[in-house]
C-alpha cells in the first residue's frame, strides 16, 4: 500500500526530510541479525587491492502473477535459520531477528513510516511533537481492538515503558535512549511508582515528557516506544517473569493481522486471521511459518513446500535463480554485517559498558591491522555472487539522507596491514611466519563466528588464511562456528574465549547508532566508551540537530571518530532477497509501497512447483 508523506509538520520538520531516514511500513527496533545468512547491498562492489567488482544481478521488488485470488488459503512461509527461534514474542524483551519475523505477521507497531522513512499519521496512532517544549502527544486514531477484542486503549500505550522501565525488567531496552524520558530514571530506581513524565489525557491519547527532543523523534527516537502492550493481559504477570510467561511465549494477544494459533517451540508457528485486525479481516485464512536449515531451503522452494522464503542465504542465491516456478524479489537491508572487538565488559548492576585498557584487542593499529588484511571484495563476488559490497561506514544506504558516499573505510591493503603490525611491535621472532606480541611471546586471537549455511566455513577460513598471509593467528572460539543463538549468549556474557566476532545490526526505524554504541546500551558489544564518543553520540541527537546541516556534520565527526578508533569494523552493506512462489497473487518488499499482510492472496489451492 502506498503511504503518503506526513504533511502536517512543521517547518523544521520538512527541512529535516532532507537530511533523515528511518524505514519500513512500521515503527521498528534494533535486532541482532544472522551474520551469515542475509543477502548484500544492491550496489556496484569495491574495488580493493587485489580485489575485483562482481557483476549484480538485477531484482525486483515486486511481482504479480496471474490468475483469479482465492477465497481465504493458508500461506507456507519458510524462515531460514540453522537454529531454533527462541520464541519471545514480546517487543519490549525480544533481541534476534528470528523472533522479529515471525512477530512482524502480529505486530503491536503504533505508527506507520512514509517516505524517506518517517512517522506518518496513517498508522493505528498519530504522533504530535512539540519540540519546543519536549513533549509528544500519540493519539490512537481509530476504533482498534486487540485479536482477543478487546479495545486498544490508552493505558496500553503506557504500559510499555512501565515494563521497560520497571527496576525488575530483564529486558535490554532500558538504554541512555529510554531515560530521556522525565522521571524514567527514578522509577527504574524504585524512587517512584510511575513515570512521572507520562501522563494519560484521555482513553485514547497519552503526553510524554522528555528531557530532550531531537530529529531522532521522528524516527521513533529519543526514547519514543513505537510499540502498544496489552496490559489487561500482562499486569498481573511480575515484570521479572515476563519472559518465561505463557502470555509471551504461547499465547501472546496483539494488533496484527494474524494472530498466534498453534506453536511447536522453536520449530513453527501457524497464525490465523485476525477477525478484529483494525485494517479488515486479512484475505488468508492461515500462515504456517517453518523453521527451514539453509540446507534444505533450495530443494523446498524447488518442490513447491514454501510460498515465500526469508533469511534466504545470499551464498545460495545460485540455487534459486533460475527456478521457473519462482520469482526472486530483494530489497537493500536496514542492516550491515561487521567485525566486533572486545575491549571491556557490560556492568549489569550500573546498566553500562566499561572499557579494559588491558584488554587483548586495545591496540588501534592491530584493529585497523585486521579490517586492511580482510579480502571482503573476493569474498564477495565468490560466495555471494556479488550480492554484498565492502561496507564503508556504519550507516547503511538504505538510509539514502544519513548515509555518507564519500567514506572510504577499510579496503584490502595485506601490506599496510603488515606496516601496521610492524609499528604496533607484533614482529615474527622466530621466523615461522606467525608474529609475537610486543614482549615476544606467543600471540593468537580468538575469533567468534557464527554456524548458518554450508559455505559459512569456508568464508571464515578464507579471512583466517588472509589474517595469517600477514602474520596473525587467528583461532576458532570453542573450536568450530557457533550457533546463532549461542553465539549472542556468548558475546553478551563477554565471554573470555573472545578476542573478536563477527556479528551483524539489524538497525530498525532509527538511524540514530545510540542505542547500539553508548555506554549505557547493552547492546554495545564491543563495550568500547570514551568521553568524545559520548559527546559525538549526543550531538547527533541535541536540540541543535534539528537544523539539517547540524546533524549532517554530526553523522559524519562520528563515523570519523569510528574509522579512526576501528572498535566495529563494518564488512558487508545487505540486500535482503525474498524468493515468492509464483501461486502469491501480488507481494511487494519495497520499503514505502511495501504490501500489508492483510492484503496478501494466493491465486492456487496448491503451491506452484
Amino acid at each position: 500500500m502506498k503511504k503518503k508523506y506526513w504533511l502536517l509538520l512543521s517547518t523544521v520538520f520538512a527541512i529535516m526530510l532532507v537530511l533523515a531516514a528511518c524505514s519500513g511500513k512500521d515503527s521498528e527496533t534494533g535486532s541482532e541479525k544472522p551474520a551469515d545468512k542475509e543477502p548484500a547491498k544492491t550496489e556496484e562492489g569495491a574495488k580493493g587491492e587485489g580485489g575485483s567488482t562482481a557483476e549484480q544481478p538485477t531484482l525486483s521488488s515486486e511481482v504479480t502473477n496471474e490468475g483469479d485470488a482465492l477465497t481465504g488459503g493458508t500461506l507456507k512461509y519458510a524462515l531460514v535459520a540453522s537454529s531454533p527461534f527462541k520464541g519471545v514474542f514480546s517487543w519490549e524483551l525480544y533481541q534476534d531477528a528470528y523472533d522479529k519475523e515471525i512477530m512482524d505477521l502480529m505486530t503491536n507497531s503504533l505508527f506507520s513510516t512514509g517516505e524517506d522513512f518517517f512517522i506518518t499519521d496513517e498508522g493505528i496512532a498519530k504522533l504530535d511533537v512539540d519540540a519546543d517544549n519536549n513533549k509528544v502527544t500519540v493519539t490512537i486514531q481509530h476504533d482498534v481492538k486487540w485479536s482477543d477484542g478487546t479495545t486498544l486503549t490508552a493505558d496500553d500505550l503506557i504500559y510499555p515503558y512501565e515494563i521497560i522501565g520497571h527496576p525488575d525488567y530483564t529486558g535490554i531496552r532500558y538504554d541512555g535512549d529510554f531515560q530521556n524520558i522525565v522521571g524514567a530514571e527514578e522509577y527504574h530506581a524504585g524512587k517512584a511508582d510511575t513515570i512521572s513524565g507520562i501522563k494519560k489525557i484521555d482513553d485514547k491519547s497519552i503526553e510524554i515528557t522528555f528531557k530532550k527532543v531531537s530529529p531522532a523523534i521522528f524516527s521513533g527516537g529519543d526514547g519514543l516506544w513505537g510499540y502498544a502492550a496489552p496490559k489487561h493481559q500482562l499486569q498481573d504477570i511480575p515484570v521479572a517473569d515476563l519472559i518465561s510467561s505463557d502470555a509471551v511465549r504461547k499465547s501472546p494477544i496483539t494488533l496484527g493481522a494474524f494472530k498466534l494459533d498453534k506453536l511447536v517451540d522453536g520449530e513453527s508457528v501457524q497464525f490465523v486471521a485476525n477477525e478484529n485486525y483494525w485494517q479488515g479481516k486479512p484475505k488468508l485464512d492461515k500462515v504456517v511459518l517453518q523453521i527451514v536449515p539453509p540446507a534444505s531451503i533450495g530443494e523446498g522452494l524447488r518442490t513447491g513446500q514454501y510460498d515465500i522464503a526469508m533469511s534466504y542465504p545470499a551464498n545460495q542465491y545460485d540455487g534459486v535463480k533460475d527456478l521457473t516456478n519462482l520469482t526472486v524479489l530483494a530489497r537493500p537491508e536496514l542492516a550491515y554485517s561487521y567485525v566486533g572487538f572486545k575491549l571491556g565488559k557490560y556492568d549489569t548492576a550500573a546498566g553500562i559498558s566499561t572499557t579494559d585498557e588491558n584488554a587483548k584487542m586495545n591496540d588501534v593499529k592491530l584493529r585497523e591491522a585486521v579490517a586492511y588484511a580482510m579480502d571482503i571484495e573476493q569474498v564477495g563476488e565468490r560466495f555471494y555472487q556479488g550480492l554484498r559490497s565492502r561496507a564503508t561506514g556504519l550507516i547503511p544506504p538504505t538510509f539514502a539522507s544519513f548515509y555518507d558516499s564519500t567514506l572510504e573505510g577499510f579496503n584490502y591493503d595485506p601490506e599496510k596491514a603488515k606496516a601496521l603490525l610492524e609499528e604496533a611491535g607484533y614482529k615474527d621472532v622466530d621466523g615461522d611466519g606467525i608474529r609475537e606480541d610486543k614482549e615476544g611471546n606467543k600471540f593468537f586471537v580468538n575469533l567468534a563466528a557464527m554456524a548458518g549455511s554450508d559455505t559459512d566455513e569456508a568464508i571464515v577460513e578464507y579471512y583466517r588464511q588472509n589474517w595469517k598471509d600477514v602474520g596473525l593467528d587467528v583461532q576458532l572460539s570453542t573450536g568450530r562456528l557457533i550457533e546463532f543463538q549461542s553465539f549472542y549468549d556468548k558475546v553478551k556474557a563477554d565471554d573470555p574465549e573472545i578476542d573478536m566476532f563477527m556479528a551483524a545490526w539489524g538497525t530498525g526505524t532509527n538511524p540514530s547508532p545510540a542505542g547500539i554504541y553508548e555506554k549505557e546500551a547493552a547492546f554495545n558489544y564491543s563495550r568500547f566508551v570514551s568521553d568524545e564518543l559520548t559527546a559525538l553520540l549526543k550531538d547527533i541527537d541535541s536540540k541543535k540537530s534539528m537544523d539539517a546541516a547540524h546533524r549532517g556534520k554530526a553523522f559524519r565527526a562520528w563515523e570519523e571518530y569510528m574509522f579512526a578508533q576501528a572498535t566495529t569494523v563494518p564488512m558487508y552493506f545487505r540486500t535482503e532477497i525474498i524468493p515468492v512462489n509464483k501461486r502469491v497473487k501480488h507481494y511487494n518488499i519495497d520499503w514505502v509501497n511495501e504490501i500489508e499482510w492483510h492484503e496478501v492472496e494466493v491465486v492456487a489451492e496448491d503451491s506452484v512447483k
